[in-house]
């Protein structure tokens, strides 16, 4: 039997009480077997337990209480129709005990099976989440292996061309008698050379990912040098550039040039949206893992703290409606003008961070700003010292 609560306890009390009570009023007036009819309280009580045991402990009990009338002086010719009257008592006893029994187990059977049936929907609706969740993972794997061919086609085809045309443009802005008009020409020629180049880069980036080799770092030796490189566009742009990392922070599960290149990644894309004299603001944290976060994170990531490391990149721009909230992860998909962005950034930031056994998430409201918050598995600094001593 399970460990009664303060209820059961409750409840088992009033029965007793009540027994006992019966019980005195029985001895007090033998000849008045009404009062026995009184046991079916306690009885009741007793079957809200769903315990056989107690319950033959109980009726047994009553029973016994019930006949020990019998044992009070009575007039001469009596005794036959008090035994009479108490077996109909015990009869009305043990009937009331066979049915509330039936009922409370019936109840129990019903509850079991509705948390039976709640389990197995349960199991169903994640079964399904599981098969949708695939199913996109392998619409997106064999989205990404066509593109694949294709940019590797590409690559190679038009690779060749480019660093010729480049090398030319080079050459041709340093000819004697190049006019500022010309070199002006120029520069935009090779700039967008330089995108074309950045654009199949990182096409090919999707579809042939290095994996990362992380490792246990401070947090300012990963966050920092992002917020140097990005410093001198902020600056440029009129935007205020902050960086909130406090002290004593637990060491954090990355591979530095690819959190690095996810950091990079967010901010050029909060520059882009935020407008003079706003501001981004790098705020590291760290809070108690969630039981999915430690799962996920104990898969690859050897000692980490039940804890996870938070970065986020808040940003006072123009903010993302819902719809695009809901895409922004896709491949390929860009809020940008045709020919600003590729639609990878996010998606292989996101792939990357999921890599770290991490997570990377995106809130915003329309007027506001956007949040992009970062998580990371995490390890105290005095576990990461005793390692090191090791």
């Amino acid at each position: 039997m399970a460990a009664m609560t303060h209820r059961d306890r409750f409840v088992l009390a009033i029965a007793a009480a009540c027994f006992l009570i019966i019980l005195i009023i029985e001895q007090f007036a033998p000849a008045n077997v009404v009062v026995a009819y009184g046991y079916v309280v306690p009885i009741l009580l007793v079957a809200t337990f769903r315990n056989r045991t107690m319950m033959l402990v109980t009726v047994l009990a009553c029973v016994v209480a019930t006949y020990s009338g019998l044992l009070q002086p009575t007039k001469p010719g009596r005794f036959q129709a008090a035994l009479i009257n108490r077996s109909v008592v015990v009869s009305v006893l043990l009937l009331v005990a066979y049915l509330g029994m039936s009922w409370e187990e019936r109840k129990a059977r019903e509850e079991a099976a509705r948390v039976a049936l709640a389990n197995e929907t349960e199991s169903l609706l994640k079964a399904n989440t599981q098969l949708v969740q695939a199913k996109d993972q392998l619409n997106r794997s064999e989205r990404l292996a066509a593109v694949g061919q294709l940019v590797a086609s590409v690559a190679h085809e038009v690779g060749t061309p480019l660093h010729s045309i480049a090398w030319h443009v080079q050459a041709l802005a340093e000819e004697p008698g190049v006019t500022p008009e010309m070199k002006k020409r120029v520069a935009v020629i090779d700039e967008q050379l330089s995108r074309v180049v950045r654009i199949i880069q990182d096409l090919l980036s999707s579809t042939r990912p290095r994996q990362p080799e992380p490792e246990w770092r401070s947090v300012e030796e990963v966050v920092s040098p992002s917020a140097v490189l990005m410093e001198p566009a902020f600056h440029e742009k009129g935007l205020t550039l902050t960086v909130e990392i406090p002290k004593d922070l637990p060491f954090i599960w990355a591979d530095k040039e690819k959190i690095h290149q996810v950091l990079v990644n967010v901010l050029a894309n909060a520059l882009a949206a935020t407008p003079p004299q706003g501001t981004v603001t790098v705020t590291a944290g760290c809070r108690e893992a969630s039981a999915d976060e430690l799962e996920r994170g104990r898969l690859v990531a050897d000692g980490m703290s039940a804890m996870v490391l938070t970065i986020e990149v808040q940003d006072t721009g123009c903010g993302m409606p819902a719809a695009d909230l809901d895409k922004a992860f896709e491949p390929f998909f860009t809020t940008k003008a045709v020919g600003k962005g590729t639609g990878l950034g996010l998606f292989l930031s996101r792939e990357s961070v999921v890599a770290h056994g991490g997570s990377l998430a995106l809130s915003s409201v329309i007027g506001q700003g956007t949040t992009v918050t970062m998580t990371l598995p995490a390890m105290r600094r005095e576990l990461g010292r005793v390692k090191e001593e090791a």
